[in-house]
């Protein structure tokens, strides 16, 4: 007898155990708690399927919307139907409308002339004497420009080289004079001189219109030129002339440098030159088609934007016609140069 009652006080500890798992999982619960959650209705304010079917069916097609006080009713227009054309209602053309306020008055004045009629040199306003406010582009500068002065050693000995610029004017149109040439051996071994009118044509581009005279060893020639000088895409600084002379010569020339700055002192220069003639001129022992190239490589260093001392080194070489004349002459056709000097301007 005792054995059942323990048996059956057992069973029931362990049905009270597991009572609250089944009221937890329980399906009704989890729908109870979700519609909670989302602000339904619980499932007992929910009507049963009997009170809805007991509803009589509600035919929605035969209604229509009353008019309320504050509604306006529009002649012509049916309310029904919105997309039927609606009566009684002025229809707005828009392409008639001016948004600028119309035509200006007769007596308006010229936007684009000077107010009053007054300039900076007549009128009431003008100051006496000559203009004193000028604009940038109204004055005149100058500047020069020496990119190589410099030693050269090769092989055969050492000589002097330079390369200068000049211009003076304005900032469209201005005066350029360049030359460059070789010293050696106590007399001028060959030199180019420009005389040239500038005018830009873009912002960083110029024309040049003028005259060439080359001297030195040999008999003196004179040419027109025409070129353009600039600055090119990525900083590549371009210098390319046409020349035409006397006796039907054309000759072409090509320059062309860039500055890496390796730091803000420490500049790395490449240069590349190239020069192209028409016709032979065995007297200056020039061939036609590709005469000759100079590629060279300077370091410099600045000790101002103005002064900057450098080393650099370049291979010279002649090509076609006119390596042939320089191999009958018993002359090198190529040659490499080591070169120091100073590059500065004001």
């Amino acid at each position: 007898m005792t054995n059942k009652r323990m048996n059956v006080l057992a069973m029931a500890i362990i049905g009270l155990g597991v009572t609250p798992v089944w009221a937890q999982t329980s399906p009704a619960a989890e729908t109870m708690d979700h519609a909670q959650h989302q602000g339904l209705p619980s499932p007992d304010a929910v009507q049963p399927p009997a009170a809805q079917d007991a509803m009589p069916a509600m035919d929605h097609s035969g209604m229509k919307p009353e008019k309320t006080q504050t509604a306006v009713e529009m002649p012509g227009m049916d309310h029904g139907n919105p997309s039927a054309p609606q009566q009684g209602t002025a229809a707005m053309d828009h392409g008639e409308m001016n948004m600028q306020g119309g035509a200006a008055p007769p007596d308006a004045r010229d936007p684009h002339a000077y107010s009053g009629g007054y300039t900076l040199d007549s009128g009431k306003y003008a100051l006496p004497g000559p203009r004193q406010l000028r604009l940038a582009d109204e004055h005149s500068f100058g500047s020069l420009l020496v990119d190589r002065l410099e030693r050269v050693d090769t092989r055969e000995g050492n000589a002097i080289a330079y390369e200068a610029q000049a211009w003076f004017g304005r900032n469209y149109d201005r005066l350029v004079i360049k030359a460059e040439g070789d010293y050696d051996k106590g007399k001028l071994q060959e030199a180019r001189t420009e005389l040239l009118w500038g005018h830009a044509i873009a912002t960083f581009w110029d024309t040049q219109l003028g005259v060439r005279y080359d001297s030195g060893v040999g008999p003196d020639r004179g040419w027109l030129a025409f070129g353009v000088q600039g600055l090119a895409p990525y900083w590549f600084e371009v210098d390319a002339a046409a020349y035409v002379g006397d006796n039907g010569r054309t000759a072409f020339r090509l320059g062309a440098e860039y500055e890496l700055l390796l730091t803000q002192k420490l500049v790395l220069q490449p240069r590349l030159e190239i020069n192209a003639y028409g016709k032979s001129d065995e007297a200056l022992g020039i061939g036609s088609g590709l005469s000759d190239g100079v590629a060279g490589l300077r370091l410099r260093y600045e000790f101002t934007r103005q002064f900057a001392p450098y080393i650099g080194v370049e291979r010279v070489e002649k090509f076609g016609k006119t390596a042939d004349l320089a191999r009958a002459a018993g002359e090198k056709t190529d040659e490499t140069r080591w070169v120091a000097g100073v590059r500065f301007w004001f």
